[in-house]
């Protein structure tokens, strides 16, 4: 296991550590004299990184997607950490674990795999359960599923994070189904299928990026052959319902102008877009705060994708600390200090007055609050309604209460 990952390392110190090279650009100074631009990452994150001495003893040791151990110093620029490179070396693989370099799901890929699978068991339309088993029963696809990230860069960009992404659709798609009064059969199999093609459109071997065949063809073409390829086993497959789910897979992205050919035309596949869209804008929110750079402030950087800066509300909600100034020396007591404490022993001299109390809006740690309740005041109780569940989520397995024989 290495050490020193990407968010561990601090600022004006310097270190020595392993990363994956996501990224090498030649770029020259105004001397006209050769650097390096470089994108680091391990498993934490990446940090953008500079060589401006010694280039060209190193110029083509490495390349991107190489291992490289480096030593260098952790500085503050335009408010984001940046990595000055004093040296590196190439690794070779035989020298590293794979798993500290790619960002995998916080989740077990097999758990996850076993839960999607529980929830296609429950569908009650033949044809779409036999379909959607076939594609997942398929020893490569299932490999595939398990591993490939769901984008390369704007959500879930992660190992297994295909398969995070697609379980969350289909818990989603039980919960809203039965609101909307929608095909829930019909949906599932949406969901299951309409990103099915990245498991060959995105490499993920090394640092993530897109294959030659998703290049050319994206992942709603690759997806419709896969489709196409399991439906020549199941030939009483009805070939209008064929028809609505390939609608599902080529409509998903919403819009034209997202990459959608088609607009979604029915329920299901309108609710298939907005499901993707949110779990995908969610899930990005989410990550551009955990793992956002800037040093100082409560926002991130700007976010092409959700074409907006985030605020960071944890760090916004926690009052700053004010320290008082030191001495420029930085020993013995300075001026607010001395005034503090004169202050302070004057106070200690006047007769204590007590102040009438006032109730807090914001309480903590079990402060008097604005809405509190007086004790003498009751109200009646009356028992809250029992949530009522339709007949699709009533008979599903993620709604069912375990009996004391399944515990």
């Amino acid at each position: 296991m290495k050490s020193g990952y990407i968010k561990e390392l601090e600022a004006n110190k310097t270190f020595t550590t392993s990363f994956l090279v996501r990224s090498k650009e030649i770029r020259e100074k105004k001397t006209g004299e050769p650097y390096l631009s470089l994108w680091l990452c391990d498993r934490t994150g990446e940090i953008e990184a500079k060589m401006w001495d010694n280039v060209a003893d190193v110029l083509d040791s490495f390349e991107r997607d190489d291992f490289v151990k480096i030593k260098g110093l952790i500085q503050v620029y335009h408010n984001r950490p940046q990595l000055t490179v004093h040296k590196v070396r190439r690794l070779q693989d035989s020298e590293v674990d794979f798993s500290d370099y790619f960002p995998a799901s916080a989740r077990n890929t097999d758990e996850m795999w076993r839960e999607m699978r529980q929830i296609i068991s429950a569908m009650s339309d033949p044809h779409l359960k036999a379909l959607v088993e076939a594609v997942l029963d398929d020893p490569e696809i299932a490999q595939r599923y398990r591993q490939a990230p769901a984008a390369k860069q704007i959500h879930h960009a992660w190992l297994g994070g295909l398969l995070e992404h697609v379980l969350s659709l289909c818990r989603l798609g039980v919960m809203t189904a039965e609101h909307y009064g929608v095909d829930l059969n019909l949906l599932l199999a949406g969901a299951v299928l309409h990103d099915i093609g990245k498991i060959y459109e995105l490499s993920y071997d090394r640092s993530f990026g897109y294959t030659t065949e998703g290049q050319l063809l994206g992942h709603m073409v690759l997806g419709l052959r896969m489709v196409s390829d399991k439906l020549r086993a199941l030939p009483d497959f009805p070939p209008r319902l064929r028809t609505l789910v390939e609608h599902m897979v080529v409509s998903h992205h919403g819009k034209l102008e997202f990459g959608s050919p088609k607009l979604p035309q029915f329920p299901e596949a309108l609710l298939l877009h907005y499901l993707d869209d949110m779990d995908s804008k969610m899930e990005c929110m989410r990550a551009l705060v955990a793992q956002d750079r800037q040093v100082e402030g409560h926002f991130t950087g700007y976010n092409v994708s959700l074409e907006r800066m985030v605020l960071k509300k944890s760090k916004y909600m926690t009052p700053d600390v004010v320290r008082a100034p030191t001495q420029a020396n930085g020993s013995g007591p300075s001026e607010f200090e001395s005034e503090s404490k004169a202050a302070a022993a004057l106070q200690d001299e006047l007769p204590e007055k007590t102040a009438p109390e006032q109730p807090n809006p914001c309480p903590q740690d079990g402060a008097p609050s604005l809405f509190d309740v007086p004790k003498e005041t009751k109200f009646r109780e009356t028992a809250a309604p029992e949530p009522k569940l339709g007949p699709q989520q009533a008979a599903h397995p993620l709604f069912q209460t375990p009996s004391a024989q399944d515990s």
